[in-house]
């Protein structure tokens, strides 16, 4: 196999010998090539600009510039270069910095020599990669996103609460003995603060989010 056909690799990680043991693993392959090195962030952005390898493994947490970050810088300037994550970490912030900088890969660094291989191949291509404890984040933050914050008081939520049992301001102030002017003033701040427009949309909203009990 001819130098031209050979997949290009870069290995971008703040530990030498986690280079050295990617370096030499990539020799086993005809068709992969070690291309360069570097050991965070700022240098693997120079590094791309100098020699634009095809493939670029890149680590997370790293001094001065973090991955993701380069991950982006990289893919902005270079569109060509696929970026394969590969980390020890598999939190959610993580994956989702990674993916979302651009990276087309996620893998942790207990993966296999061939699945290694294969992802790089894959990437070179444009298909992605995702270690299957990258895929499960994913799905548990999509499935546990962060309920919105609307900062209601506790008052506000008690009158949201029969607003949604359907009741009127008038009989919202008979339940909560105060005047009507007070229920029509903390039923404006709820609709201003849920950015909503009326009172159904509202319960709607307030359903939806389990605002209320």
């Amino acid at each position: 196999m001819t130098r031209a056909t050979r997949i290009r690799v870069a290995i971008v990680d703040d530990h030498a010998v986690v280079r050295s043991g990617l370096g030499a693993f990539l020799l086993a392959y005809d068709d992969l090539e070690l291309v360069g090195e570097a050991g965070n962030g700022m240098e693997a952005v120079s590094l791309c600009d100098q020699i634009q390898p095809d493939v670029l493994l890149m680590d997370l947490v790293m001094p001065e510039m973090d991955g993701a970050t380069a991950t982006q810088i990289i893919r902005q300037r270079h569109p060509h270069i696929q970026v394969i994550a590969l980390t020890s970490f598999k939190e959610e912030t993580l994956v989702q910095q990674a993916l979302e900088a651009g990276a087309i890969s996620y893998l942790l660094k207990n993966v296999s020599a061939d699945e290694l291989v294969e992802a790089i191949r894959a990437a070179h291509v444009g298909r992605p990669t995702l270690a299957p404890e990258a895929t499960q984040a994913l799905i548990h933050a999509a499935t546990h996103a962060p309920l919105p914050h609307y900062d209601l008081t506790p008052r506000e939520l008690e009158v949201l609460t029969l607003i949604v049992e359907g009741l009127n301001n008038t009989e919202i102030a008979r339940r909560l003995v105060v005047s009507r002017s007070t229920v029509k003033f903390h039923v404006s701040s709820i609709l201003s603060k849920l950015g909503v427009a009326s009172r159904t949309e509202a319960v709607a909203l307030a359903v939806q989010h389990h605002l209320v009990p």
